[in-house]
């Protein structure tokens, strides 16, 4: 790999980092095509990045960003799994490490807080974005939709009641 190459890999991943609401450190070590093409596509479909890092190329990306705290974490055969809701990638990657030993959660960061394994395990356990605001629009819909239906009663209950002294006669 070239000096251009090594550049431009450590400003895609600078931007991955800054354009990262949470970045979740694995150890992956073992492997196959396979599983690593399965944990690709569950990344991919929950709309995060997973990519296998070189450890001093990724250090250079770190610097002077939000996750600069996390160097200390790139030792061994890292990757690391990004997205743009905070639970999101720790949840694909808990729920993968926990089907496979060979990917071992190490740690990773919540914008400039430090979470260690257990943390991101939290994390994960956590509802994502996406089913926060569905609850939320929910909850602002119930009562709006409890005042139509209390409007439309008294209505509804005249129109039974002439319908059923209709049939009577």
């Amino acid at each position: 790999m070239n000096r251009n190459q090594k550049t431009d890999l450590v400003k895609t991943l600078r931007s991955t980092f800054e354009d990262s609401a949470s970045v979740v450190v694995v150890h992956c070590m073992g492997l196959t095509v396979a599983e690593s093409t399965d944990l690709r596509t569950k990344m991919r479909n929950d709309n995060c990045a997973f990519k296998v890092t070189k450890n001093k190329i990724t250090r250079l990306a770190l610097k002077d960003t939000k996750y600069e705290h996390l160097t200390d974490m790139f030792n061994g055969p890292t990757a690391i799994g990004s997205s743009k809701d905070p639970v999101v990638a720790a949840k694909v990657l808990v729920d993968f490490a926990k089907e496979n030993e060979k990917l071992v959660i190490i740690g990773g960061g919540l914008d400039e807080k430090s979470l260690s394994k257990t943390d991101v395990e939290a994390l994960a356990k956590l509802p994502s974005l996406n089913d926060l605001r569905g609850k939320i629009v929910g909850l602002v819909q119930a009562p709006a939709s409890k005042i139509a239906r209390l409007i439309n009663e008294p209505a509804t209950k005249v129109l039974r009641t002439l319908s059923e002294k209709s049939k009577q006669q």
